[in-house]
Formats: structure tokens, C-alpha cells, sequence
């Protein structure tokens, strides 16, 4: 069976050689190469303490993959973790998909593990094939159900996916491969609006994005899922959660509970980043025009934070 591309070359990788069916063939055997790729010498922007991504999607025309790898190309950190759904083994299932820019973010993010960066994987429902290995380590990249992070000014952060505080697929399954199938139709119509508008020199907007916040349901849902999560890490006792799944990008205060949402790589192009004061912002990183611009200024990102 072809070597998977998140595969240790000194280690075993069953477990993502297992995970390899999740596609109707096995993994090109071109995705070894990506853990020896040189990639060409890119200069940083700017340099965190910790970047938080999540639902990427890598394995769906969905993942904005160029515009991913360019991110982590010019962003360094310490520590990076990947909140869930980085790969979409639900896609992968129906139909292989993949591009040379998503073997691009693959090759980055072990272009930072080579560095030094420690690099944790929080599982999320879409790669959730991962969830049986938490605990190991592979490509030097660690495997984790959930964990607290610790920032630099003391406050403890619960990271997880978040898609087990998700209704619907905690009730019915069935019903979020369906919603699946149809946020896929209204990605491909972002896909072509985007195309349109880049054609006359405007920057990326998301179409699925807008419709979200602007249905009432959909707000309604954002909400109930951000208190549960909420609700959650103040059970468990820490300062605030770090989440993905809804593709939601969020920093708040949920009494007494910070809660952030680092936003996702097939509508909104965002992370979450901590500088070295702790200080936290949401990044977008969608085209040329928006790169490097947060959602709200850093400064006004720092009052939502909970005193140490």
C-alpha cells in the first residue's frame, strides 16, 4: 500500500495507512515525497506564540489550499495546533480530491515541525478516523482528543473540535451528511462568485459565509452551540475554549467564559493567533488585500480577555 503522506519516515503509520481507504483508492504514492519537499525559503510576516487552525478541509474543492499554505509559510510559531476537520475524510469517502495546493499546506506544516514547531492534532468529525489514535505521535505531529493549552499570561484554554455540543450529529448523523452534501453546493457557487469577482479586482467575499449570518436559524444555531461549549470548559474549570466546526470565527465573553473560534479555511480564510503576552486576535488571511488584517484590532481584542 502507497506510504501516506502524513506517514514518519523513521516510525510506523499504520494508522493513516489505514486511514487511506477512507478513499475508493490508495494514497498516490507522490504524497511521500511531500515529508522531503524543499520548499522554497519564504520570510515570515509575523511571529506567534500560538496559531490555532481548524476545518480546512484538505481533500475537498471547498479548501482554499493556496491560500492556507500561504498563511502558514508566512506565519511562524511555537506551538501550532489543528482544531479538527483538517482533512475530510467524509469527502474522501464519496470521492478522492486533491490538489498540489493542498500538498502544499501538508508540506508546511511539516516544514514547521522540522523546525522546531510543535504541532498538535485535535480530531474533528470529518477526520475522525484520527480520534482512536489520540495519544501518539506521527511525522512528529501529536494526536490529541482535546487538551489545554496554557497562554502566555497564565489562562487556560480547553481545545476541542467541538462538533459533539453539534445537535444534529450527536441526534442524527444522517441529517449532517445531508447539510454536508448541500454546504457543499453553496461552496461551489462561492467558488464561482469568487472567480467573477476576482476577474473584476475585487477581494474574496463569501457568499455561504453571508447567507449563514444572515438566516435566522443559523444564528439561532450559532449561539446555542457556542454557549454549550462555553458552558463546558466553565464545568471543566478553565479560563476559556478554543473550538472550530461551525466556521464561525469568534472571540467573546460567555459568563465568565472566553470563548474563541478560530473560523476555518473554506469561507472565512481565518486563524487564531497568540502573540507573546497572551494577547489573542482572529486573523483573515483571504487574498492579497486582506492578508495580515484581523477581524477586530488587536487592541480592542484585549479588553475580552479574563485578567490572570
Amino acid at each position: 500500500m502507497a506510504r501516506s503522506f502524513l506517514e514518519a519516515p523513521a516510525t510506523g503509520g499504520a494508522w493513516f495507512e489505514s486511514a487511506s481507504e477512507i478513499a475508493s483508492g490508495s494514497i498516490n504514492e507522490s504524497f511521500a515525497a511531500v515529508r522531503v519537499r524543499r520548499l522554497p525559503p519564504v520570510r515570515p510576516l509575523r511571529s506567534h506564540r500560538t496559531i490555532f487552525i481548524s476545518d480546512t478541509h484538505l481533500g475537498t474543492r471547498g479548501c482554499k489550499g493556496e491560500a492556507l499554505a500561504d498563511f502558514l509559510a508566512h506565519n511562524e510559531c511555537g506551538t501550532l495546533f489543528l482544531v479538527g476537520d483538517i482533512i475530510d475524510g467524509w469527502q474522501l469517502k464519496r470521492r478522492w480530491y486533491w490538489t498540489e495546493a493542498q500538498s502544499r499546506v501538508v508540506a508546511e506544516i511539516l516544514a514547521k515541525v522540522d523546525n522546531g514547531t510543535r504541532v498538535i492534532f485535535v480530531p474533528g468529525n470529518h477526520d475522525e478516523f484520527a480520534r482512536e489514535y489520540a495519544g501518539r505521535l506521527f511525522a512528529g505531529i501529536e494526536i490529541a482528543g482535546e487538551t489545554v493549552h496554557e497562554t502566555a499570561d497564565g489562562r487556560r484554554l480547553l481545545v476541542l473540535h467541538g462538533d459533539r455540543f453539534d445537535g444534529v450529529i450527536a441526534t442524527a448523523k444522517w441529517l449532517a451528511y445531508a447539510g454536508d452534501w448541500a454546504y457543499g453546493v453553496a461552496l461551489r457557487w462561492n467558488d464561482l462568485l469568487f472567480a467573477v469577482r476576482k476577474q473584476l479586482g475585487l477581494p474574496y467575499w463569501s457568499l455561504s459565509a453571508w447567507l449563514k449570518h444572515k438566516v435566522k436559524n443559523a444564528v439561532e444555531y450559532i449561539s446555542r452551540f457556542e454557549e454549550a461549549v462555553a458552558a463546558e470548559a466553565a464545568k471543566r474549570g478553565v479560563d476559556g475554549v478554543v473550538c472550530g466546526h461551525i466556521h464561525h470565527a469568534e472571540i467573546r465573553q460567555i459568563g465568565g467564559v472566553l470563548y474563541l473560534n478560530d473560523g476555518d479555511w473554506v469561507e472565512s480564510c481565518s486563524a487564531l493567533v497568540e502573540d507573546a503576552r497572551g494577547n489573542l486576535e482572529i486573523l483573515r488571511w483571504a487574498s492579497p488585500p486582506q492578508r495580515n488584517t484581523s477581524l477586530a484590532p488587536a487592541e480592542t481584542a484585549v479588553p475580552a480577555l479574563i485578567p490572570a
